[in-house]
């Protein structure tokens, strides 16, 4: 009797990220640091849409410098979903030291929601179990002279 085996073949998919590699220059000591970077490289790209909130992840080396960023989430004017594994994919990619978690407020009030600080709570937690370092969570707002432009959850205290 003849038989004929069948393997079944397994399918993998590989999905590859967009992560903006950056030089390598601009070292982040500060929120401000943070800030200035999505200054510079967030708000000049073609897909931001200030009207929308948009959460960002910055990943760093042992020194700090800014290895790369990626999107996260792109929402809508007042929330954006992201769940912690979407958060450290990049940092896992780029073989991070740590990352930065950066969004904004269209509504320009950079003061954190609930959920911000549920979000910061959790990435703290998976930081520790990944052994990423979690450097902070800001949030840029609009601001004006009397008011901050941004707002750090560890300056705050909340991480």
């Amino acid at each position: 009797m003849n038989e004929t085996l069948r393997y079944k073949r397994s399918t993998y998919e590989v999905r590859v990220q967009r992560l903006h590699e950056s030089a390598g220059s601009l070292r982040i000591n500060s929120p401000e640091d943070a800030v200035s970077y999505w200054k510079e490289k967030v708000t000049a790209a073609p897909w931001y849409d200030p009207e929308k909130e948009m959460l960002v992840v910055l990943t760093v080396n042992t020194r700090h410098v800014v290895t790369g960023h990626a999107i996260v989430s792109l929402g809508t004017l007042n929330e954006c979903i992201a769940h912690p594994r979407d958060i450290f994919r990049p940092a896992v990619a780029l073989g991070a030291y740590g990352i930065l978690l950066m969004h904004n407020h269209p509504s320009g009030d950079p003061t954190p929601s609930e959920a911000d600080r549920r979000l910061t709570r959790q990435i703290t937690e998976g930081g520790r179990f990944l052994q990423i370092s979690f450097l902070d969570h800001v949030i840029v707002g609009t601001g004006t002279r009397l008011e901050s432009s941004h707002f750090s959850l560890k300056q705050a205290g909340l991480m």
